[in-house]
């Protein structure tokens, strides 16, 4: 008796978010529906920069170009950004997905900031 295969069902959505992670080594870009379920990503290392260019801002663009792509075959229009960190490829990282052809409907910065910080060392005993 034959194996049944299973058909694949590919989703579409009207709307997704994408979630940026700029470290001052690399940029991160994540492609989610509106649930949260990832459906795509990219780096700057995927795309064949290496080492100190990671950093770059173009390396950057060329990742988010890269997730404009996956998100309009999900049948993508809009998209919601959430950015985190402080690195160098943020602006032109958004940049990057107004190139792809997205729409974008909202920017919000998610950066961690520090409140009354660590506790300082101790005073030194001479």
């Amino acid at each position: 008796m034959a194996k049944a295969t299973k058909k694949r069902i590919r989703k579409s959505f009207e709307h997704g978010i994408v979630r940026i992670r700029a470290n001052y080594n690399n940029t991160i870009v994540t492609l989610t529906d509106p649930d949260g379920s990832v459906l795509g990503w990219s780096t700057p290392g995927a795309n064949g920069y290496k080492g100190a260019r990671q950093a770059t801002p173009y390396a950057g663009q060329v990742s988010a170009e890269n997730v404009a792509e996956k998100a309009l075959s999900f049948g993508m229009k809009t998209i919601d950004v959430y950015v985190t960190g402080m690195g160098p490829g943020r602006d032109q990282t958004i940049r990057g997905l107004l190139n792809g052809g997205l729409e974008i409907v909202s920017i919000a910065d998610r950066t961690r900031v520090p409140h009354g910080g660590c506790r300082p060392k101790r005073t030194r005993k001479v």
